[in-house]
């Protein structure tokens, strides 16, 4: 196993266990007993000039407002600029892959906005590498904010010992399935193997029932779904750091066996037909809205989903085995999507005691809206007895059975690298293609990109 694996395994191991002493106090009885996160006693900002008017820019990935994530930003960004009249919070709010985009070409002009999204690791360094983010240890220091967050999660945005962003979340793949249309196509058990997966895909078709759905449009969807599948048929964790550290390559027979796999799932009809034109939202409002059976994604969907008219019919399962290769209890391992800060912000230290704020208020505000499942910060709270669901009370659970995993693919490779992946796998969305052209076509990119 290798650092990257052992430091995420430790992290979720303990972490949802789950934990809100995330407001820089301690946690407090509820009338029920139940121990609920505590709200921040911490001072709202430290902003000095106060009556001097600021606006900060916050550019997000929540921008359906109907959504749990996007509820939490509304009411946190309320709540503060209620308490500081001086300070506008424009939200810039896009889907994914929107927000990638628009970030590259900010990052060109060197023009960030005051607070943006980055994800972790590979991903974030090259704007670090060119200074565009704000170290943020001394924000991390201010009311105690670093102690709320689960041990080891910063490292995945800390460079040369500087921190550079906030994790929204700290997730798992899973499968999330209708129990109704499960029944409905007389399908008693959900499947363990991959055989039994397509199975079932065979069945719903059969039944007139969309198998599954996904938002190809953002292409990252396809690419952490084709992921799991290589954790399988690579019979554990460590594929892509193998290729860096030239133990392999991409031609290798599991690689190969993990295209040939995915493709058996779209070649079978798995998805809704167009799904390179549904974005992400879009995709998943499909499964919210009961025309699918199966939604692969990351744990931090439970809240909108749990939220949904299907709601209270939704199940969940571990990816299956891939011809007798894999361990359930590997899973795709998702540090999220983080809060950073211009560099060059002209409100530098009044964005900083506002995300301050935020962070600090982030675990509550997702307590109150059902929504903590797979955050990054420590939990405490009993989430059966706080009136959570069967579904988030099980997803919870899965995370002390974690036993390893590998992270997403361009949070592991370089931008380049990465692009030519989220095409490929894109792609096979469109038409089937050759297997090993596929890997052959990841190994030209890798070797072009790592001279």
């Amino acid at each position: 196993m290798s650092k990257t694996q052992k430091v995420v395994l430790g992290l979720l191991s303990g972490a949802l266990a789950v934990g809100v002493t995330a407001c820089g106090t301690s946690s407090k009885k509820d009338s029920e007993g139940t121990k609920a996160p505590a709200t921040s006693t911490a001072p709202a900002a430290t902003n000095k000039a106060s009556d001097e008017k600021v606006t900060i820019t916050f550019q997000n990935i929540y921008p359906d407002p109907s959504t749990p994530s996007a509820k939490t930003l509304a009411k946190i960004v309320a709540d503060y600029t209620a308490a500081h009249p001086n300070v506008k919070i424009e939200l810039d709010s896009l889907n994914t892959d929107q927000q990638k985009i628009k970030l590259k070409t900010q990052a060109a002009s060197q023009e960030l906005p005051d607070i943006t999204i980055v994800n972790p690791a590979a991903q974030m360094e090259p704007y670090v590498k060119e200074g565009l983010l704000a170290p943020l240890n001394d924000m991390l220091d201010q009311n105690g904010l670093k102690d709320t967050f689960q041990t080891g999660i910063l490292d995945f945005y800390t460079f040369d010992n500087n921190t550079y962003a906030l994790p929204d979340g700290n997730n798992v793949g899973v499968m999330f399935y209708n129990k109704a249309l499960f029944k409905q196509a007389g399908i008693a058990n959900t499947p363990t193997t991959f055989d039994e997966l397509l199975a079932d895909v065979k069945t719903l078709k059969d039944k007139g029932i969309q198998p599954m759905v996904i938002g190809e449009k953002d292409s990252w969807t396809g690419s952490f779904l084709f992921m799991n599948v290589l954790l399988r048929t690579n019979n554990g964790p460590g594929f892509l750091k193998d290729v860096l550290d030239k133990k392999k390559t991409f031609n290798d027979p599991a690689f190969v066996e993990a295209v040939d796999s995915f493709q058996k799932l779209v070649q079978a009809g798995a998805f809704q037909a167009g799904a390179t034109s549904v974005d992400y939202n879009a995709g998943e409002n499909l499964f919210k809205t009961g025309k699918a059976a199966m939604y692969y994604m990351g744990s931090w969907a439970t809240g909108s989903i749990d939220g949904s008219q299907v709601g209270k019919d939704v199940g969940v399962f571990k990816f299956p085995t891939i011809n007798g290769k894999g361990n359930v209890d590997e899973f795709m391992l998702a540090p999220g999507s983080a809060f950073a800060i211009s560099a060059k912000s002209e409100h530098l230290q009044a964005t900083k005691d506002f995300l301050n704020y935020f962070m600090l208020n982030y675990p509550k505000v997702k307590f109150d809206n059902k929504d903590i499942v797979g955050v990054a910060q420590k939990v405490d709270a009993d989430l059966k007895a706080a009136g959570y669901s069967d579904l988030a009370v099980e997803i919870n659970g899965m995370f002390s059975a974690v036993k390893g995993g590998d992270l997403a693919f361009d949070n592991t490779m370089n931008p380049a690298t990465a692009q030519e992946h989220l095409n490929a796998i894109q792609n096979l969305f469109v038409q089937k293609t050759d297997s090993a052209a596929v890997a052959k076509q990841h190994q030209t990119a890798f070797e072009a990109n790592n001279k």
